[in-house]
């Protein structure tokens, strides 16, 4: 049993040692190029599927053993490690310090509140939409990339129910059990007859005191990032009316937790800046295929808008129906006349969102930047009408993406944070000089590991070119052209939806990418057609607490079980599957132009002789 004990501490020691030693055959028998990249290719990948090291750390493998094979050179290498990704991937995450700074999603995910309503379906709804509104402003990849702080939020608001911070309520039941280093929150249930927030007399049927645990949840990996809770229930046997009651609030926070959480991932899809799956096949696609400038900003944002919303809804109503029921006239009654208990909770939602005050300076600041940024995004190269990249003729295909991102991301260091004000004598108060970030903030949401891992990523890629492996592998696929096409591309996106459970999302891209254009050319498939709805499907890990660090974090609270998070992942994974593979073989076919193979990529020689 001591053995047993050392090997299972020291178990990430062990694979980190046996991995290289056992896979070392492979190059020091066959003795190819080949051979040596795709030596360096497993063990990178093991690495990565496993995390035995630092996901960075293994990135940074291809840097040290591509020169030692005499596959590329050091400096080739490390070219391969800063592209036009990162500069792309810097200047939204200017942005994104500016919102995180500046409170905005706070501003934001209140004012959405107030729009939805508070109903516990629009709840889920509110849910998913403020998070996708939130997710689509930038990439997610470093869970800080457009995301707010640790939930600073003071509010949650549960079918009817309202948790505030002190100084909401004049009085109400002290909630037991939130996390230290949290503000300490009361919580106030409207009642029409008795209670209501205003007054803040007690409601005697609640009786949370000394009952109910309520912890809040601070979800860092979300996008809405509001306090959201989840109640650990220990009460003795009650009457019929008051269990039924905590089973459907028990549904609800299961069905707004996972909302946020799903939500999130569905509103990545979005842009190219969503998330870093879509970064990184933009990268990898531009490099490979140089001559097709078809993969930007706003052709992404027109294939993937009707998808990201197909799922959105589909996914509301599949988690309604699991946890609250499939109840036509509750799950759209929104906008219809409200309880005095909703009355009561939307009057607190105004009051917390008018103590927000008029936008500050450097919130209306950000919002014009952002949407400047979205707006030369959308305008470089909208394809249907020339874009303002055509006023410079001479420098075609020069300035990208993350040219508008970089330069709108560097007026945020320029930018002063305060403007003069003029005191009661009519004179200018004159203010230090500050800009809206600071470096020191910017490096605090910098994913500096996302970045590493990428350039890893790109390193792989050009060594498996150099050293002729992509061209084996393709060789070696060209026999699955007997097969029908939508076959080839639902077996990818089985493949990646499985893998990218257990493993990273940057990841699984990462690993895949460079297998699937292969296939594609071997089979005279446009790339697109295969790449795209992987690159889709590599986001989809909703399945297991491990699939993602918000799935993980709901998970740990212990209200959700194994098998809530596996039947509500494994409907909305369905879900997402399915609306990809009817997006691809449909409306974007005329996009691309999927059905003729394209003159930018290679034309390889059948050898199938089916």
């Amino acid at each position: 049993m001591k053995i047993l004990s050392y090997l299972l501490v020291y178990r990430r020691f062990l694979l980190i040692v046996l991995t290289p030693l056992l896979l070392l055959p492979l190059p020091l028998i066959i003795k190819t190029k080949e051979a040596e990249c795709a030596y360096t290719l497993f063990v990178v990948a093991i690495f990565w599927l496993t995390e035995a090291l630092p996901l960075a750390v293994s990135a940074l493998l291809p840097a040290f053993m591509f020169p030692l094979f005499g596959i590329m050179q050091s400096k080739q290498v490390a070219s391969a490690y800063f592209k036009d990704f990162h500069l792309l991937l810097i200047g939204v995450i200017c942005l994104a310090t500016s919102i995180e700074k500046w409170n905005f999603h706070k501003r934001v995910a209140l004012r959405m509140v107030m729009l939805v309503g508070v109903n516990p379906a629009c709840d889920a709804r509110r849910s998913l939409c403020t998070a996708l509104l939130l997710r689509e402003q930038g990439s997610p990849a470093s869970l800080c990339t457009l995301e707010p702080p640790p939930a600073q939020s003071r509010d949650t608001f549960v079918g009817g129910s309202c948790i505030r911070g002190q100084g909401g309520c004049s009085s109400g039941s002290r909630i037991a059990g939130a996390p230290k280093g949290l503000p300490s929150f009361e919580l106030c249930e409207a009642d029409a007859l008795e209670m209501t927030c205003s007054n803040g007399s007690i409601n005697p049927a609640l009786e949370l005191d000394g009952r109910h645990t309520v912890q809040v949840l601070a979800l860092p990996t979300l996008t809405l990032q509001q306090v959201y809770i989840l109640s650990k229930q220990n009460l003795p046997p009650a009457e019929t009316g008051r269990k039924s009651r905590e089973d459907k609030y028990s549904g609800i926070f299961k069905v707004m937790c996972l909302c946020v959480a799903y939500s999130a991932t569905i509103g990545g899809l979005t842009t190219i800046t969503g998330t870093s799956t879509n970064l990184i096949f933009a990268e990898h696609f531009n490099t490979r295929y140089p001559s097709c400038q078809c993969i930007n900003f706003g052709s992404w944002f027109i294939l993937s808008i009707p998808i990201t919303v197909v799922i959105l809804l589909l996914s509301w109503v599949w988690l309604q129906w699991l946890f609250l029921g499939f109840d036509f006239k509750n799950m759209f009654k929104c906008g219809k006349k409200k309880t005095a208990r909703e009355e009561a909770s939307a009057q607190v939602i105004q009051e917390e969102y008018k103590k927000l005050g008029p936008m500050s300076y450097p919130e209306i600041v950000t919002l014009v930047l952002f949407i400047l940024m979205t707006v030369l995004w959308f305008t470089r190269d909208p394809g249907f009408i020339p874009g303002w990249s055509s006023l410079f003729p001479k420098y075609k295909g020069y300035a990208t993406d993350s040219t508008t991102a970089l330069v709108i991301g560097l007026l945020f260091f320029i930018i002063p944070a305060k403007t003069l004000s003029r005191t009661s004598n009519g004179e200018n108060t004159v203010f230090g000089y500050t800009p809206l970030i600071t470096w020191k903030e910017f490096q605090s949401c910098m994913p500096w590991e996302i970045a590493i891992l990428v350039g890893g990523g790109f390193a792989l890629a050009d060594g498996c070119e150099v050293s002729k492996l992509s061209a084996w592998v393709a060789s070696k696929l060209s026999p699955l052209g007997s097969l029908p096409l939508w076959l080839v591309i639902l077996i990818s996106c089985l493949i990646v939806t499985s893998v990218t459970e257990v493993a990273s999302n940057p990841a699984t891209i990462t690993i895949f990418l460079p297998i699937l254009s292969p296939l594609a050319e071997a089979i005279h498939v446009n790339p697109l057609f295969i790449l795209i709805p992987a690159t889709l499907c590599t986001s989809f890990a909703f399945l297991l607490p491990v699939a993602n660090p918000a799935n993980a974090i709901v998970f740990s609270y212990g209200h959700l079980t194994v098998m809530d998070m596996v039947k509500a992942g494994l409907g909305i994974n369905i879900i997402g599957v399915a609306v990809v593979m009817l997006a691809i073989m449909t409306w974007i076919v005329p996009i691309f132009d999927l059905y003729t193979y394209p003159s930018w990529a290679p034309y390889i020689p059948s050898t199938n002789s089916t």
